[in-house]
Parts: structure tokens; sequence; C-alpha cells
């Protein structure tokens, strides 16, 4: 991404940063990575990257609507940023439903000029496994948009 120019920003809810922190784990990354927001409560999504309350009242936080308002946010927030991957997910054990079992995580990816794009996954496993698969489809998003 660095020869492309870009300028990334992470916005994760249930892997909690590890994105963000695979990413700046790489000599130089503070050349592409302009930074990371771990935003785990509806609040703070809400706050810190202006998704809308009736986006999770009518879809949930677990959502591609909901993902594609916390890239965009991100995407927003800095003239300087480039592109933006969120996630939000139930890694469990807790939390599923019929709807939106454990192992459910949507993913957005918003990149300057270009229609964004979500996605729902499901993973299986226990909460290490789901956050593990998340992280790396995430980075798998980032490397092949």
């Amino acid at each position: 991404m660095q020869g492309r120019g870009a300028k990334i920003v992470t916005v994760e809810s249930c892997t909690g940063g590890m994105i963000a922190a695979l990413l700046t784990d790489i000599a130089g990354s503070s050349a592409v990575v302009e930074g990371g927001l771990v935003t785990y409560s509806n609040a703070f999504k809400q706050r810190l990257v202006g998704v809308r309350s009736d986006t999770l009242e009518r879809y949930g936080a677990v959502s591609e609507q909901t993902a594609l308002e916390m890239a965009q946010g991100a995407l927003n927030a800095l003239p300087t940023t480039t592109v933006a991957l969120a996630v939000t997910g139930i890694a469990g054990p807790g939390g599923g439903s019929v709807h939106k079992p454990v192992g459910t995580v949507c993913f957005a990816l918003a990149m300057k000029g270009q229609e964004p794009r979500a996605q729902r996954c499901f993973f299986t496993g226990d909460r290490r496994a789901v956050r593990h698969a998340s992280v790396c489809h995430g980075l798998q998003m980032l490397l092949l948009p």
C-alpha cells in the first residue's frame, strides 16, 4: 500500500485493535498507517466515527450498514486518510442470536474516490478463532481491495 500512497485507518470492534497492532508491527508502517480506533461500544461508534443511532437501532451494531458508517466516518475524519477498514462482529461465546449467531462479522472498506463496500462473513470456532479469522480477513481486504 505504501507504493500506492495509501494512508490507512482501522475502526475495530470485535478485533479490539488487533489489525492496527499487526499493521504497526511492520517497520516503517508509520508511512502508511494513520491510526486505529477501537469502537467496542455503540456510544463510541456514534461519538468517534459518526454511526447514526437509527442505523444501530434498525440494523444493529453487527451489520454491513454499521460497518459502512464506521469506515466512512473514519475516512472522513482526516483529510489525509485514503483507506478505512471497519470490523464489527460477535466473537462469542455469548451475544449471538438466531439471525446473527456467534461468528458473524461484518467488514467495510472505504477508499477515497471509490464506492465503499461491505460484506458479512461467518467464522467458526471459539472466541480466539473468530477474532483471528476476522483479523486475517480484514488484512486480506486491505491487500486486495
